[in-house]
């Protein structure tokens, strides 16, 4: 009993620690936290953003949110706000899947600027858990959209 205690403790501990990693990046992001938000992903990790391309590595990924695109809509008033995630588990590798919202100031009220879906690829490091991947699609009624979010992207 006490093993099947151990290991679902542990698992419970890996699914906190990616929400907590998957959190941070809103914050940190409209923060303008360039190297802290980059720094959520492993050396080489890759984040493809629908719209704007794929980028490999930290200084890769800083660059862009430190690009006038990201700059100009934090400072014009944004949130990035990221769903729960839906967590699958497997050894030190996880996936998740998630919705973000990019709102924007738009005169005294906010708007919707982006809705996509997200998938995370997920690998435990030294120095904790790090996203290797991150692939989002803006929902936009696309194929490659629902499977992502729904589980069915390859």
């Amino acid at each position: 009993m006490t093993d099947l205690l151990a290991t679902r403790m542990a698992a419970l501990e890996d699914r906190e620690a990616i929400r907590d990693l998957i959190a941070r990046y809103g914050p940190l992001a409209d923060g303008g936290d360039c190297a802290g938000a980059a720094s959520l992903w492993t050396e080489d990790g890759i984040y493809e953003v629908g719209g704007f391309g794929s980028y490999q590595g930290r200084a890769a990924i800083q660059a862009l949110l430190e690009g006038e695109s990201h700059q100009g809509l934090i400072h014009g008033g944004a949130a990035h706000v990221l769903s729960p995630p839906v967590i699958d588990l497997d050894g030190d590798r996880a996936t998740a899947r998630s919705y973000s919202v990019v709102f924007r100031k738009a005169g005294d009220s906010w708007e919707a600027h982006r809705a996509s879906a997200n998938l995370w690829q997920l690998v435990r490091t030294h120095e904790g858990w790090k996203v290797a991947q991150r692939v989002n699609r803006l929902l936009d009624g696309s194929a490659d959209a629902r499977a992502l979010i729904s589980g069915e992207a390859s």
